[in-house]
């Protein structure tokens, strides 16, 4: 994705524990929207003309009207079309198909009801072989919840997004077949790197759900996907309080007062900070599986763009993080079965490899290809045996801007030690709890 957009991937709140309610509320497919139009349908895309994902995009909507005779009306709006289409619910101009990330469609249309099941779209065929449905990797779909209360799917995935510590194989080649696997091998490199005279990790501080991932995820590796769900939840904040959160806290800790985060990161503006990563200002950097989409105009020539998995706890826990990107179809929607038959269309290998090698993003598809720049995240995605979220799914609502990533901006900045961190939230999170309606 764009990089307007793309560094606000950890600062949208977003649903999973919070969004079984939602989910669950959410409707099944009704004659509201089912039938076809016969004049086409009309797509608000996310994406704006360009990007390399509109291209890919663009190249299935010409062969799809070619193969079919359906027209599609697209709109390249942009990171902002979910945003245009809540308020359209409300009138009778509403798209026929929308996509975004799972995190924003889930507050746009699930969460009103108005997502309608998309069990058509999922029992297309695709490529003559199979169907749509079947393409969906299942693993993902035990820590992503995306069935309404009938059991039909609102959202149909085409790529995903994912996370890791990156660097530059060209400079670091021995990170390639040995990379630190627990936190005590992290520190060890970072060690290394900053015995060598370089700086060990980089980071935009004033990206304040980038700031928060690190910790959001050391607690998910010590409480397993899922736990700081649990921690977020509980109405007296005693959560925090105990060992493996602070465990957790104390390791981001341990990261500040080691001197391994690159200088004036907690007073910078992005994207001064991964600029100085890709120009091997710094060794490291923890970031979505977007960052080498948006550093390539300015990396350092021949910069070859590698990736290792947040390192492990003695917890033993090692999910990966995996969010989908996808089509949703309002239930308002004239034409909701011309617009399911595109939504499948694009699973086509065709596609699936586009996105994959041009696009240079994580296509939903297992079989489909990948560029080299994102070859790691893909292999620990294949390879992964549990996942995880963004953020763990904690979408409660203000939680995070106004408690969770405002607190955690004084920990990542050495401004509160891990076990006063840990206080502050216990006592802030039982007031949040205690001011939201019961």
């Amino acid at each position: 994705m764009g990089t307007q957009a793309a560094r606000h991937r950890w600062n949208v709140p977003i649903a999973l524990g919070a969004v079984g309610a939602l989910v669950c509320a959410a409707t099944a497919c009704s004659a509201t929207g089912s039938g076809s139009s016969g004049n086409g349908f009309t797509y608000w895309s996310m994406w704006k003309e360009g990007e390399p994902q509109q291209k890919v995009i663009a190249t299935a909507v010409a062969d799809f009207e070619k193969q079919t005779g359906i027209k599609v009306k697209v709109q390249w709006q942009g990171r902002n079309n979910l945003q245009k289409l809540v308020p359209a619910l409300n009138t009778n101009s509403v798209p026929d198909l929308v996509d975004g990330p799972y995190v924003k469609i889930v507050p746009a249309l699930v969460a009103t009801k108005q997502a309608l099941g998309l069990r058509a779209a999922y029992d297309t065929e695709v490529d003559g072989t199979t169907t749509a449905g079947q393409l969906i990797p299942a693993k993902y779909l035990k820590s992503v919840d995306i069935d309404d209360a009938s059991g039909q799917p609102w959202m149909l995935p085409y790529s995903l997004t994912s996370d890791a510590v990156w660097y530059n194989a060209a400079t670091h080649p021995e990170l390639k077949t040995d990379p630190p696997k627990t936190w005590d091998q992290f520190i060890a490199l970072l060690d290394r790197l900053k015995q060598a005279g370089e700086t060990p990790l980089a980071a935009d501080g004033d990206i304040t759900g980038y700031n928060a991932a690190f910790l959001s995820t050391l607690i998910v590796r010590n409480l397993g996907p899922g736990g700081l769900q649990k921690v977020a939840a509980d109405k007296t904040g005693k959560a925090w309080e105990q060992p493996a959160v602070l465990d957790a806290a104390k390791k981001v800790e341990q990261l500040v007062s080691g001197g391994y985060l690159i200088k004036g990161y907690n007073a910078s503006k992005w994207p001064a900070q991964q600029q100085k990563w890709a120009d091997n200002k710094a060794a490291l950097m923890f970031n979505g599986s977007w960052l080498p989409t948006e550093t390539s105009t300015y990396a350092a020539k021949g910069f070859q763009y590698a990736a290792f998995p947040f390192p492990a706890t003695d917890a033993g826990q090692d999910s990966m993080r995996a969010d989908f990107v996808g089509f949703a179809v309002p239930k308002k929607a004239h034409d909701a079965k011309d617009a399911q038959k595109f939504a499948a269309f694009l699973l086509n290998k065709k596609y699936q490899d586009a996105l994959g090698v041009q696009a240079k993003v994580i296509p939903v598809r297992a079989d489909a290809g990948t560029s080299p720049e994102m070859a790691d995240v893909k292999k620990a995605l294949d390879t992964a045996g549990s996942f995880h979220q963004q953020n763990d799914g904690v979408a409660f609502p203000g939680y995070n801007e106004k408690l969770f990533w405002a607190k955690d901006d004084d920990l990542f900045f050495g401004k509160v030690s891990a076990e006063k961190f840990t206080h502050e939230m216990q006592e802030a999170q039982a007031a949040y709890w205690k001011d939201q309606p019961q």
